[in-house]
């Protein structure tokens, strides 16, 4: 029986970023076609399968496209073949499939993007960062109160 992993999505003006959660995946195949078509597979840790495939709004540029695997998640950058924004993910107008989610952490709106694009370098926002190969990713700090006491 086939699975879908959990896809995270984000938009700029010349890309979409895919972040799709799967912990340790093995033989990860990502598959970008110039119409729109985005396919995904991969063995979990339990050895189930896992496969998806997405017809894109807008035509894509798969030789611009990237796809980085890290601890927990796969991360992929599709270069758009136009720039511009996208109304959607998919093509189809109704309601995503429930494992596709938006990435509220990536996101940015059309009127935020020239503002973030002064303050960083665009071309890698998102794709470098949340990989999952950081060892303290997620940990909150909590101070020592026993010295904070003085005991």
């Amino acid at each position: 029986m086939r699975r879908h992993p959990e896809v995270l999505w984000a938009q700029r003006s010349d890309k979409v970023y895919l972040t799709i959660a799967l912990p340790d995946a093995k033989d990860v195949s990502v598959k970008c076609e110039g119409g729109g078509l985005f396919s995904f597979s991969a063995v979990g840790v339990q050895g189930e399968s896992f496969d998806f495939s997405l017809e894109l709004f807008g035509n894509i540029v798969p030789e611009g496209s990237k796809t980085k695997v890290g601890l927990r998640n796969i991360i992929c950058s599709i270069q758009k073949e136009e720039k511009v924004w996208w109304k959607r993910l998919l093509k189809s107008e109704g309601k995503p499939a429930p494992y596709i989610k938006v990435d509220w952490n990536k996101w940015f709106d059309e009127d935020d993007e020239k503002s973030a694009s002064d303050a960083s370098d665009d071309n890698n926002a998102g794709y470098e960062k949340d990989d999952g190969s950081s060892e303290d990713e997620g940990m909150l700090y909590l101070p020592d109160l026993e010295k904070a006491r003085g005991n």
